[in-house]
C-alpha cells in the first residue's frame, strides 16, 4: 500500500528514543524528510546516527511556548515546509494518587497537555499551508484509572478531550487531528524494561491477568498505526484515539 508520504516533512517531538524514535524512522522508511526533537543535544546526536538519510535536530523544551514557536521557525528554514506534526513528549513519573502539589500538577500538565497544545498552535498556520496533519500520543491512562500517577490520568484524559474538540476547528484550515493511547510498551532502560529485569514472574502475572494478548507492545507496533493515520489512506479520521494495548482496557 502506497501511503503517499515520500517527500513529506515530519516534525516528531520527544523522539530521541522509545516511541518518538520509532515514529520518526517509520516515516523516514516512507520517505518522509525528518525533523527530531528533545531536550539534550546527547539524545538528539544518538538518535540521529539511527538513520540512513539525514535528518534535522532541535533542541526544545515544548512545554515552554516560546521554545515551540523558535522549533518551528528551525524546521520551516530546513526543511521549507511542515506536513506532519506528532506530538510525542509525555511522562508518566509522578506522585502517588493523594500526594500531589500544585506545582506538580503544573510540572505533569506542561508535559502531557501543554507540549502538545503550544506545539499545535504555533504550528497551525503552517499546517494549514500544506493541509497537513498532527498526531499526539496519549495514553490508556486518559481512557481508565488504572493505578498510574493520578496527574499523568489526569492530563492524557485532557489531551483526549483536546484532540477531539479540536477537530472541528483544525478541520476548517483542512488540518486533521488524532491520538494514539499506547498501552504498555517495551522500550529500552523505560518503566516496563526495569519492572521485568526486577521481577519477571510478577510482570508476567499481571500481563496474563490485565492484558488480553499477555505481552507488551513495542514501540514499532505503535510506529504502524501513526504512520498510517498520518498519511493520505487515513484522510477521513479525525477528532479519533486510537487504542492499541493489546487488549487491556477491553479485556
Amino acid at each position: 500500500m502506497d501511503l503517499e508520504l515520500q517527500g513529506k516533512t515530519a516534525l516528531v517531538t520527544g523522539s530521541g528514543r522509545g516511541i518518538g524514535l520509532a515514529i520518526a524512522q517509520a516515516l523516514a522508511s516512507e520517505g518522509c524528510n525528518i525533523a527530531l526533537n528533545a531536550r539534550t543535544a546527547e539524545t538528539l546526536g544518538t538518535a540521529a546516527r539511527t538513520f540512513a538519510e539525514p535528518v534535522s535536530t532541535h533542541l526544545a523544551d515544548v512545554s515552554q511556548p516560546a521554545k515551540c514557536q523558535a522549533l518551528i521557525e528551525e524546521v520551516i528554514r530546513r526543511w521549507n515546509r511542515l506536513d506532519i506534526l506528532v506530538c510525542n513528549v509525555g511522562s508518566g513519573a509522578s506522585v502517588p494518587p493523594g500526594q500531589e502539589t500544585s506545582g506538580e500538577w503544573q510540572r505533569m500538565l506542561g508535559l502531557n497537555l501543554l507540549a502538545t497544545t503550544n506545539m499545535v498552535a504555533v504550528a497551525r498556520n503552517v499546517l494549514q499551508q500544506s493541509q497537513g496533519v498532527v498526531l499526539c500520543i496519549s495514553s490508556i491512562c486518559g481512557q481508565e484509572i488504572l493505578g498510574a500517577p493520578l496527574t499523568y490520568s489526569a492530563a492524557k484524559a485532557a489531551l483526549n478531550q483536546y484532540v477531539r474538540g479540536m477537530a472541528r476547528p483544525l478541520a476548517t484550515d483542512n488540518v486533521r487531528i488524532n491520538a494514539i493511547a499506547p498501552g504498555n510498551i517495551l522500550t529500552p532502560g523505560g518503566v516496563w524494561d526495569r519492572k521485568g529485569q526486577a521481577d519477571p514472574t510478577a510482570l508476567h502475572a499481571l500481563l496474563e491477568r490485565e492484558v488480553a494478548l499477555q505481552r507488551l507492545g513495542q514501540p514499532e507496533e505503535i510506529a504502524d498505526l501513526a504512520t498510517f493515520l498520518v498519511s493520505k489512506r487515513a484522510s477521513f479520521i479525525t477528532g479519533s484515539i486510537y487504542v492499541a494495548d493489546g487488549g487491556q482496557v477491553h479485556a
